[in-house]
């Protein structure tokens, strides 16, 4: 079963990188697309715990941080996964995933993933615009994921269920 389910996770990664990467620029909105591969991660945090998503998230990150047109030091959506794979994976932890609290914890992961990619941008000076242009990007990237969410999450949730083994009494 963790070949089953580390196939799975890996075919769910690399369709959203493709999605990601193909499709989504042609829908950007002021330059921003969602981020299809946080959501996998996400989904795999809120039903499989933390350090799956954890693992998950680092090897997407980096997936993404070398997919072209990749134009920043690779490594930093890897950190911002690896970080939303464990504050996602806690609230698995704390409650039952509701309608409410999957998109509280997408919008949360959305904002803590592209907060992180961009501080770690500005640390390393690969960026060279205002807070005020930022914070815009990180709304409309919360906007976005948030709006997919009900698209996206249930059916990947779903299949990471179904790939869950079944647990002793």
């Amino acid at each position: 079963m963790r070949t089953a389910r580390a196939a799975a996770a890996a075919a769910a990664v690399l369709v959203a990188l493709l999605l990601q990467v193909s499709l989504a620029p042609h829908l950007a909105w002021q330059g921003v697309v969602p981020n299809l591969v946080l959501l996998v991660v996400v989904a795999a945090a809120l039903t499989r715990g933390p350090q799956f998503a954890m693992v998950l998230g680092f090897a997407a990150g980096a997936l993404l941080d070398l997919a072209p047109p990749a134009d920043h030091t690779a490594g930093r959506w890897a950190l911002a996964l690896v970080v939303v794979g464990y504050v996602a994976g806690r609230v698995r932890s704390e409650a039952s995933p509701t309608a409410t609290t999957v998109v509280s914890t997408v919008a949360a992961s959305s904002f803590v993933a592209t907060s992180l990619f961009a501080m770690t941008g500005l640390l390393l000076g690969e960026l060279s615009v205002g807070v005020g242009e930022l914070l815009l990007v990180v709304g409309l990237a919360v906007v976005w994921d948030v709006v997919l969410t009900p698209f996206v999450l249930p059916p990947l949730m779903a299949m990471f269920r179904r790939l869950e083994p079944a647990r002793l009494a």
